[in-house]
């Protein structure tokens, strides 16, 4: 397992480019708003999205104060966010998911996230995703590798599933496919030393790019959820593709990560259990 420093370094900083320094000043904005209310949770305005999907004054006010962010320095940028959409713009786009673990938020659960990423025509060039609780701030630059509070991250040298640690998410918005991923689950336990699932799936694929956890795999994912953890994974040296092991993760929400050994064998122990009607 990696083990990186944490202690806290100054940003933004002169090794990231400039689109990621800016999401490090847009999840500070954000992580400010969410932890000026996560004491008195009591009291805020929450609705239900859709079935087991909530969301809060705290996620629209931090998603404004990162467009808002972002908005001053790449007026003319394109911009997909959890809670407000789509924004037009030019061939750059944010992908931005201001509280990812929003029922962790809700319930003093203290695992979630603030993750930002940023694309030019479809490719990722910069990400972060940050824990406002622990001060962690995890950064990618494509082609520059990803760091954690400044310290370089490598994805861990787990050699296979036996002794892995996987991390995972049970889906809970559209559960058309529960079946289907409990019997991966019960194939994973068999194989691994554990299943961990906290309930934020940005800090997951964050978790593995620091070598916390050996792999990751979920379904039906947003691309807000996982675009800053994709960036994260395979700038540390990571594998992450979907659930067929082709590139369609981003469209479908099906997703795999980890060190290229440990990937391998997680799709093909998933492979058996993969309805043949569910998008790669």
């Amino acid at each position: 397992m990696t083990v990186v420093c944490a202690a806290h370094l100054p940003y933004p900083s002169r090794a990231m480019n400039p689109t990621t320094n800016i999401a490090v000043r847009a999840a500070r904005q954000a992580a400010s708003i969410m932890m000026r209310s996560f004491n008195r949770i009591d009291t805020l305005t929450i609705a239900e999205k859709q079935a087991h999907d909530y969301v809060s004054e705290v996620d629209r006010a931090a998603e404004q104060a990162i467009i808002e962010t972002i908005r001053r320095s790449y007026p003319h940028h394109a911009i997909l966010a959890e809670e407000s959409g789509s924004h037009d713009g030019n061939e750059y786009q944010w992908i931005i998911d201001p509280l990812d673990g929003t029922t962790n938020y809700l319930h003093g659960f203290p695992q979630f996230s603030i993750s930002i990423a940023m694309q030019h025509r479809g490719q990722l060039q910069s990400a972060v995703v940050y824990d406002p609780l622990r001060d962690e701030m995890f950064t990618a630059s494509r082609g520059n590798g990803a760091l954690l509070n400044g310290r370089r991250l490598r994805v861990s040298e787990q050699k296979s599933l036996q002794g892995a640690l996987i991390g995972t998410g049970i889906p809970f918005r559209d559960q058309t496919y529960l079946d289907a991923y409990l019997a991966m689950m019960k194939a994973m336990v068999r194989d691994t030393a554990g299943i961990r699932r906290p309930g934020s799936a940005a800090l997951d694929l964050a978790y593995g790019a620091a070598g916390r956890t050996d792999g990751f795999w979920e379904l039906g994912l947003s691309s807000w959820d996982m675009a800053g953890g994709i960036l994260l994974v395979r700038e540390a040296g990571g594998t992450v593709t979907d659930i067929r092991g082709g590139d369609g993760h981003l469209e479908s929400g099906n997703l795999v990560a980890g060190n290229l050994r440990v990937h391998r064998e997680m799709l093909a122990t998933l492979k058996p259990h993969v309805p043949e009607r569910m998008r790669a």
